[in-house]
């Protein structure tokens, strides 16, 4: 029931945003800032999405971001390669944990349904392969597809994502949740990802505006320190 309540509630804003210019992803190329806030609202940094279309309807997505405590820094850097129907391509991992630093590359075979796995730095880090599902898609083309999907007044099926090994991803609309944003209440669609892997299960909170591009509001994520909040700037 919730589930049709959030259909019809998608094919009336379509309606209502027919007519106006449709900005963000899939429309246009993107890029979108959020804080990294502790649960006490100290900032603890920021994190940077973005999207770009490619050749032949290709997309290019990017996640950067920069967090930690004084003298425990983190500074990662995520690179998306992916087809017209987000299937990957390629994903790059550069992370930077104090003084740990690895750069990893996955390369995916969508016809073999095969992904080679190479650490690139430091070196002799080996390679491994990775079985893979039709039309498999990392962490960030997911991250995507999943907002196409919502976009389209679907909640995505569960499927295997990856991001270094493979993820089980299940997501479920909740409903309809007001939030404060920008000095005001949002309405938005509550969303929980459960997420599983051999030594993760979380879940993670995600609160989608109402608009074409169905752009994240805000993002919960648990961690050691407590839940963290990843807030839209604007």
């Amino acid at each position: 029931m919730k589930f049709t309540r959030f259909f019809i509630l998608f094919s009336v804003s379509s309606l209502l945003y027919a007519g106006e210019q449709l900005t963000g992803f899939p429309f246009q190329n993107e890029t979108l800032r959020y804080n990294i806030k502790l649960t006490s609202g100290a900032t603890l940094g920021e994190i940077t999405i973005g999207a770009t279309k490619g050749e032949a309807a290709s997309w290019n997505f990017d996640m950067s971001f920069h967090a930690g405590l004084p003298g425990v820094p983190f500074a990662d850097t995520y690179r998306s390669k992916s087809s017209a129907e987000l299937c990957s391509s390629e994903l790059t991992r550069e992370i930077v944990h104090v003084a740990k630093k690895v750069t990893e590359k996955t390369t995916f075979d969508q016809k073999a349904k095969v992904a080679e796995r190479q650490t690139l730095s430091p070196a002799g880090g080996g390679k491994s392969q990775l079985d893979l599902p039709p039309c498999a898609r990392d962490a960030l083309a997911y991250y995507f597809y999943a907002r196409q999907e919502m976009g389209q007044g679907r909640v995505p099926q569960a499927a295997k994502v990856f991001l270094g090994g493979g993820y089980d991803v299940r997501m479920d609309y909740t409903g309809a949740t007001n939030i404060p944003f920008n000095g005001k209440s949002e309405v938005t669609d509550h969303v929980n990802v459960y997420i599983k892997g051999p030594a993760s299960d979380l879940m993670v909170e995600i609160f989608y505006a109402r608009d074409p591009a169905r752009t994240p509001l805000l993002i919960k994520v648990p961690a050691p320190i407590g839940k963290l909040s990843l807030e839209l700037v604007k």
